[in-house]
């Protein structure tokens, strides 16, 4: 299903940035909940409905991540959009609830009962959604005048009230902080993908430890992760608020945090991994750490295009995707024949390089400052470029 969610997220992202990602968000969710809720039916009707019914949930829910930055770029002042971009590590905070709900649930219900309750859940929150969010400021009927102009003030033109028409390609993906965001958004997320899936195998196979059956150590390091991403992010906006860092800093600072601790982690664990405790201690302080990303770059579309931040978080988010397939094909190739420890330890080298590797494209060519190409100029219609006989204005391109 990950390779349909890969399909929308890059499209996602720009079909928020046009038409609002209240309205892309929102149906995403709606769509996602309705069709999770079907989905039992789908397992006893036929396994090929099934798949198709997974299929098409995964290809909306793809939309949902890169339509929350044209969201913020409307809504959130620059200074305070660390600590809304915070909220989307709620996806950790979602999974150590639902973990041990889930499991509860399955033995006191049967395994259908965990998609009517999430798929009933997803349904309520939709609707309060579109009952509760509005496309901007100036469209929502319940905030005061005061609150709306001081946040239209504080994020002034860096974000356009009328969108551009079309994506300045050429000067996007010539861009270093552009670049920086989708290598290190990708990098990061094999890691924490080869992480936090492969952790269970690793546990199984070498430490004889089987995490899954404790429920409640499962969900420990989401809710870690969402903790150090909230405090993280509340304490670099405060940073910049005061001056202490600037924006480029700070993104480079908690990036560098977010990944470093990691990677050498991951060395300690090389040398640490036989012994159970030492590797649980590892482990959930590297997915600990790894929140305050969204102090660094998660959110730093906002910063340097906030036009474009749906579209490169979704070019960003569509390459990180398959780190899942990737880390997966990685662990499988090293560990099928030889199941021993020697062959783990490869794995945590490669995730040390991995995570050290995305901290350090990102020092390098990290940036905060809002980009020139953020405000293109609107291309002219073919009606606009004729003089008064009806002729081609000189030296004008004509834009079919």
């Amino acid at each position: 299903m990950q390779s349909y969610d890969n399909l929308r997220k890059l499209p996602g992202g720009r079909l928020a940035e046009l038409i609002g990602g209240r309205r892309v968000f929102g149906h995403s969710m709606l769509w996602a909940s309705l069709l999770t809720l079907v989905t039992p039916l789908a397992a006893h009707m036929n396994y090929v409905v099934l798949i198709i019914v997974r299929v098409v949930l995964g290809f909306m829910l793809g939309a949902s991540w890169p339509a929350i930055h044209p969201v913020a770029a409307v809504w959130i002042p620059p200074m305070e959009r660390s600590k809304f971009m915070s909220n989307m590590m709620a996806s950790s905070l979602g999974a150590a609830i639902t973990m041990p709900v889930c499991g509860y649930l399955i033995s006191v219900a049967g395994w259908s009962s965990v998609f009517y309750a999430t798929g009933a859940v997803g349904l309520l929150w939709s609707v309060c959604w579109f009952t509760f969010v509005y496309e901007t400021p100036a469209t929502h009927p319940r905030i005061t005048a005061e609150e709306r102009r001081e946040i239209e003030e504080a994020i002034g033109t860096s974000t356009s009230k009328k969108r551009p028409s079309y994506v300045p390609w050429m000067d996007m993906l010539c861009s270093p902080a552009v670049w920086a965001i989708i290598i290190t958004h990708g990098l990061s997320v094999f890691g924490f993908f080869t992480v936090i899936n492969q952790l269970p195998t690793f546990m199984h196979q070498i430490l004889h430890f089987n995490i899954k059956e404790n429920g409640l150590f499962s969900s420990l390091p989401y809710l870690g992760k969402y903790i150090m991403a909230f405090s993280s992010s509340c304490f670099a906006d405060y940073l910049r608020k005061r001056g202490t860092l600037t924006t480029t800093t700070t993104r480079k600072v908690f990036t560098a945090f977010a990944l470093l601790t990691p990677g050498f982690l991951m060395v300690a664990q090389v040398f640490l991994g036989r012994e159970a405790v030492w590797s649980v201690t590892i482990f959930t302080l590297a997915l600990f750490t790894h929140g305050a990303v969204t102090a660094g770059y998660l959110g730093n579309g906002l910063d340097i295009a906030p036009n474009f931040s749906g579209t490169i978080f979704g070019l960003a988010n569509t390459l990180s995707s398959f780190g899942g397939f990737l880390s997966t094909w990685m662990v499988g190739a090293l560990t099928y024949e030889d199941k021993s420890y020697h062959q783990w330890q490869i794995v945590f080298w490669i995730l040390s390089v991995t995570y050290i590797s995305g901290a350090l494209v990102y020092i390098c060519l990290g940036s905060g400052e809002l980009q020139p190409w953020n405000n293109p100029p609107e291309r002219k219609k073919v009606s606009d470029m004729h003089n008064e006989e009806g002729l081609p204005l000189k030296n004008e391109k004509v834009t079919n």
